[in-house]
């Protein structure tokens, strides 16, 4: 496995032309594991994957946790070599940026909905950060996590949007045994806000139970859940199509939510089939 942290470097590491990307903020836990693991799993022996390492300035509001954002690379490479990465990129924020960046990727009217609407100009800086990417590492597959269901939505209209030549592949959730989706930012969490923090897959699966009762009856299971523990702070719990669109009718829909934890934030989703 090989280190890169200039953009030249990576250029040399890519003559030959990697197949899939991983792209994350490091802090990696089992659910990057998994998309490292589906990316070797998907170019076989002779292709090639590569992790990025950045945590991007440009996504995080002035209030948020950038400064505090874990930043574990010894582990994070530790991980990867575990899970046949081929490359790292783990540029600096001047590497990536040598100059404030005056263009960026407008994201369109779906991010200022959900989290668009707590997090003003995020996806934009999502947006931004995986194009420049996309284009570094010039992949056949970039595998992102469902856990960030908006961002993968938004991702996947970018690139059909701007006829970019790469797959976006979906990767499941992964949870922790009692349902708690894994999160870098888990760790900020006590043991009580923890045990706190379960009752949004709790919700989230009541809503996907009372999916043969229809949209209202969803809501409402969820939303009992979410009751019986007030010190989480919900600010927002939507039902929407798979798109992130309304619902019309019945089939799949997608549960979202996102909610506050003593001083962590945390989004989870679900699939759900309507009745």
């Amino acid at each position: 496995m090989r280190l890169t942290q200039t953009k030249a470097e990576l250029r040399a590491a890519t003559a030959i032309r990697p197949r899939a990307v991983v792209m994350t903020m490091g802090a990696l836990h089992d659910g990057h594991a998994a998309l490292l693991a589906e990316a070797r799993e998907r170019v076989g022996p002779d292709g090639s994957v590569v992790l990025t390492i950045f945590v991007n300035p440009l996504q995080f509001g002035p209030t948020e946790d950038f400064d505090r954002y874990p930043r574990t690379l010894a582990s994070d490479l530790a991980i990867a070599k575990n899970e046949g990465v081929d490359l790292v990129f783990n540029p600096s924020r001047d590497e990536l940026y040598p100059n404030e960046p005056s263009i960026t990727v407008h994201p369109g009217p779906l991010a200022d909905e959900l989290e668009g609407v707590f997090r003003p100009g995020h996806f934009s800086g999502v947006l931004t950060v995986v194009s420049k990417l996309l284009h570094l590492t010039a992949p056949d597959l970039a595998l992102f996590g469902e856990k960030d269901y908006q961002q993968l939505t938004l991702i996947r209209e970018m690139v059909c949007d701007l006829d970019m030549d790469v797959d976006i592949v979906p990767v499941p959730t992964v949870r922790e045994p009692d349902g708690l989706a894994l999160s870098s930012r888990n760790r900020y969490l006590t043991e009580t806000e923890r045990d706190e923090a379960l009752v949004l897959y709790r919700a989230l699966s009541a809503g996907a139970k009372a999916g043969m009762n229809g949209p209202d009856a969803v809501m409402a299971a969820a939303q009992a859940e979410l009751e019986a523990v007030p010190s989480v702070k919900i600010d927002y719990l939507a039902l929407r199509a798979p798109d992130l669109g309304p619902v019309i009718g019945p089939g799949e829909a997608r549960m979202l939510i996102a909610a506050r934890v003593g001083l962590t934030r945390l989004i989870d989703n679900i699939s759900i089939t309507l009745r």
